[in-house]
């Protein structure tokens, strides 16, 4: 690879400018530079910034330096590519686009799709969590940035550039576009890996900053393991933030993306304003030293505050205000393009990632008791990148909602998680260490933050640690995608006896109408269990719509089909009631059940209809998370950050039936997949990423358009009525919508009418007015209810009182133990008891049992009197000394559960012993 390497790094550019190869003293790196004289590869921590303070082109504007950038490839024949969104739709390996490669990877990096141009330019925002930490804190980090870009890919005889023209257009553009001088420009060689591919690169350095990398792709990574690809690809990538704050030289790349943004919330917290070269100087030493590092850090800012005067914690208390200020309008940012894109945040997958991000910021927020929300710190970059980003303008209310909602959810989440906290770390063991698991767990199960937990076991006398890359951890654990499960084992077993057979030739598309067909079988297995033909009828599970169902007819053979399946290429038919044997060569006829066919066809068309009255309706935000079709009925599930009220839903269906009934055209054509992506985008993939060159494209006209491979019906008046039947929220930010469709959708209406009339007579009322009756039912019932629970609690204090009067006295306490048989209490009855004598009556405990062997439910509880002498705590570990086993849970001053099986007598005979020992030696 050396050898490879060596002639990559070769280039023609730096013979002609006469650029010198030299190794680093301080990394062994090699790197190309113009100064005889310079001996280190200026890069972090080798060098240090020598462009704050010294601007190199401050008139330049961020979006002046983009246009100038895709302007200057435009010229080199390049083509402008528009720019994708943050949530990486079009991958089943990545939630969030991290790179501009990312955009072609793996369709076009792996030479499935040809790119959408070639060569190419691009500026693409990118989202990067694997160092939120450190975000606000050195200067130069940020969570999101865009990454402006030329890509050139190179496939088989197509080659288009390589390493000599990558490394020339650096250098023109950064010379001769922005003004950079020659001599300030060193390359050093790297190697890159990311995404799934790797190859060598050139880091380009000018003045200490790193502000664009050239990768020449030509490897993929499988498994940690390099291996060659047949492809070459030129994947570059130029820091639209760094060169922006490179050529503004402020104090750090917040001031230099923010400014303005910084000076307002700045004076809105009342934060005192740092000195410029204070500022300068701790983006140079966090430049310089690895500040994630607490030993570092301490030692850096211990110089610093010794240069200016300050104690070192007077003058971490200084910086702490501009690093949360400096942080959350990157995070704000962030939010920007992540909501603004259609993430939903949620407990799982991209809105994982969103939440964290989102919970970071309220973090902030509430432990330096701000004076502003994040609503408005978002609007404020909304506003700010409005001439960049106009398209997220049309989302801000909803985006504004969105954080809304996630603000007052993690009030309450703070409100609860201070009792999870203290209970799990204070519990019954007393105090105890808290480990980077229980963090996890405590964030992640209860969405409680660190810095959240240790101010709350703060005030116990706890100290924790958090690990200075706690939020980095949590994101690259959910950065990745779920993997699909795999599929059922006989089916993978299955592969290997199948990868010799031809491809299965089908005509569900072609002929979607038709019954019949017959074929020839190829092979038979599982005992005539599954059967493969040359070609078939049947339409295989997928797509979340379930398969056809028929009947294969032979001579002397006939099978019932109950299931079909797509292995690869090959679609198996599985069979059961099977009348003689399929033999291998013979002919069949396959027969399926049309009308399962059609019922199927109608739900999988009103599905699409469906999804496109809630996007229509509720956000472009709402993206389809999975959907089943079956000849009973439909069922959609929707992002979506609340709860569907009834009137959503009524207007949802509503707006179907509306489409439904102006017969609008399902046209099914197929589309090349780079042309179908620029012209409808990727709401194409509601249904899931599809793995194919030219995509067979489903769209209902000017309402909904989709790559599916499911079978559909030619117009939208072929789906009859559409019913939604039922709504829930089956996880966090998902929405589930079941409906019925056609004659289903009628069936089900007409079943609600009987039992409509039905209740009309029960009731003797007409169905018009039975609205009203059950309204005064209802009214009546909790007015009896009312009534029954006041004499209850009559009986409850006449018990209360009995049970006090029969007590048991030992010392200065009471003793009350009662057996209840059969159903005249249950356990919540004994609670109510127990815990009003409980607090009537401080010197007394209360031991109740209902006696249904073989478990005895029971309460017991102590007043606060006797609490100085025992606890439910030691009355469990007393019990347990006895051999009686106690199941269910309690607090200090009560134990409630069942106990293991025992003579209700010999129960009480052990209790008694226990609390008098327990009372006696108090």
């Amino acid at each position: 690879m050396e050898g490879s390497k060596r002639g990559l790094y070769e280039i023609e550019l730096f013979k002609e400018e006469g650029f010198i190869r030299k190794k680093c003293i301080k990394c062994g790196r090699y790197f190309w530079t113009l100064d005889p004289e310079q001996d280190v590869c200026t890069d972090q921590p080798c060098g240090e910034y020598t462009f704050i303070g010294h601007p190199l082109n401050p008139s330049l504007s961020l979006s002046h330096i983009r246009e100038k950038f895709l302007q200057f490839f435009e010229r080199h024949g390049h083509v402008r590519v528009k720019r994708y969104p943050v949530v990486a739709r079009w991958r089943e390996d990545v939630y969030l686009v991290g790179a501009s490669i990312y955009d072609f990877q793996p369709w076009v990096t792996e030479g499935i799709v040809p790119p959408p141009a070639n060569p190419l330019t691009i500026s693409q925002p990118c989202i990067r969590l694997t160092d939120i930490e450190k975000v606000g804190r050195t200067g130069r980090h940020l969570t999101t940035f865009e990454m402006m870009a030329h890509h050139a890919f190179n496939f088989g005889k197509i080659s288009t550039y390589w390493n000599n023209e990558t490394v020339r257009y650096s250098y023109e553009f950064f010379t001769r576009e922005l003004g950079i001088p020659r001599e300030e420009i060193t390359y050093i060689e790297d190697w890159w890996s990311g995404g799934g591919n790797a190859g060598e690169d050139f880091e380009v350095i000018i003045k200490g900053l790193e502000v664009a990398t050239l990768v020449f792709m030509h490897y993929k990574v499988i498994d940690n393991k390099i291996h060659p690809m047949r492809n070459y690809i030129v994947d570059t990538g130029y820091g639209l933030e760094r060169i922006f704050w490179l050529l503004t030289g402020a104090p750090t790349v917040y001031d230099a993306l923010f400014g303005d943004l910084v000076e307002v919330l700045r004076k809105k917290a009342g934060v005192e304003k740092l000195e410029k070269k204070m500022l300068e100087d701790i983006s140079k030493y966090a430049g310089k030293f690895d500040i994630d590092i607490p030993e570092i850090e301490r030692e850096v800012k211990t110089k610093l505050a010794s240069k200016y005067g300050y104690e070192l914690e007077e003058f971490e208390n200084l910086l702490r205000p501009y690093e949360v200020i400096y942080r959350l309008l990157d995070h704000a940012r962030a939010l920007m393009f992540m909501l603004g894109d259609g993430i939903v945040p949620s407990n799982s997958g991209e809105g994982y990632l969103a939440r964290l991000v989102i919970r970071r910021c309220l973090k902030d927020i509430l432990l330096l008791d701000l004076p502003f929300d994040l609503v408005h710190i978002v609007d404020l970059q909304i506003e700010k990148w409005r001439r960049d980003f106009p398209e997220y303008l049309e989302v801000r209310d909803v985006v504004a909602e969105i954080l809304s909602i996630e603000a007052e959810k993690f009030k309450r989440l703070i409100e609860r998680g201070k009792l999870v906290v203290k209970r799990k770390v204070l519990g019954r063991r007393g105090k105890r260490a808290v480990s980077y698991d229980d963090l996890v767990e405590l964030y992640d199960s209860h969405g409680i933050p660190p810095e959240i937990v240790r101010e709350t076991l703060s005030r116990e006398g706890v100290v924790i640690d958090i690990p200075e890359d706690f939020y980095s951890r949590l994101a690259k654990r959910h950065e990745t995608a779920i993997t699909v499960p795999r599929e059922e084992k006989w089916l993978e077993n299955l592969k290997e006896k199948l990868k010799e057979l031809p491809p299965t030739e089908t005509t569900y598309y072609e002929l979607p109408e038709e019954t019949e067909l017959k074929a020839k079988i190829l092979k038979v297995l599982d005992g005539g269990r599954i059967v493969v033909l040359d070609k078939t009828i049947f339409y295989p599970e997928g797509g979340g719509a379930e398969s056809d169902r028929g009947l294969l007819r032979g001579e002397n053979f006939e099978a019932r089909v109950v299931d079909v399946k797509k292995i690869n290429n090959v679609i198996i038919h599985i069979c059961e009631n099977q009348r003689g044997k399929p033999y291998e060569g013979s002919e069949v006829t396959c027969v399926i059940d049309q009308a399962r066919r059609r019922a199927i066809m109608r739900a999988h068309t009103a599905t699409h209809v469906v999804l496109g009255a809630a996007r229509k309706l509720l956000g472009k935000h709402v993206w389809q998370a999975g959907a089943h079709k079956s000849e009973d009925r439909g069922r959609l599930d929707i992002t979506f950050y609340r709860r569907l009220s009834e009137k959503d839903i009524l207007e949802i269906e509503r707006e179907t039936n509306r489409v439904v009934l102006e017969n609008r055209e399902v046209n099914i054509y197929y589309m090349d997949r780079n042309k179908a992506e620029q012209k409808y985008g990727f709401v194409l993939y509601q249904g899931g990423v599809v793995s194919e060159k030219v995509l067979r494209i489903v769209e209902v006209d000017g309402w909904d358009v989709e790559a599916c491979g499911g079978l559909h019906c030619t117009r939208t008046g072929e789906i009859g009525l559409v019913k939604i039947v039922r709504s829930e929220r089956i996880q966090d930010g998902v929405e589930r919508l079941e409906f019925v469709v056609g004659e289903a959708a009628v069936k089900y209406i007409q079943d609600m009418d009987i039992k409509l009339r039905n209740l009309s007579r029960i009731l003797s009322v007409d169905t018009e007015k039975l609205d009203a009756k059950v309204q005064e039912l209802v009214s009546e019932i909790k007015a009896l209810r009312e009534k029954v629970s006041e004499l209850k609690g009559e009986l409850v204090a006449m018990e209360v009182e009995s049970l006090v009067n029969q007590a048991e006295k030992l010392g200065p306490f009471r003793i009350i133990v009662k057996q209840y048989n059969g159903d005249r209490y249950s356990l919540e009855d004994l609670r109510e008891i127990a815990f009003k004598i409980r607090d009537q009556y401080g010197n007394t405990i209360a031991f109740l049992y209902n006696d249904k062997l073989p478990m005895a439910e029971f309460i017991v509880a102590l007043g606060e009197e006797v609490l100085s002498s025992i606890t439910a705590d030691i009355i469990r570990e007393k019990l347990t000394e006895r051999s009686i086993r106690v199941v269910g849970g309690g607090r200090r001053h009560f134990l409630q559960g069942r106990l293991a099986p025992m003579a209700p007598k010999k129960i009480v005979e052990i209790l008694i012993a226990v609390l008098r020992n327990c009372l006696e030696k108090g």
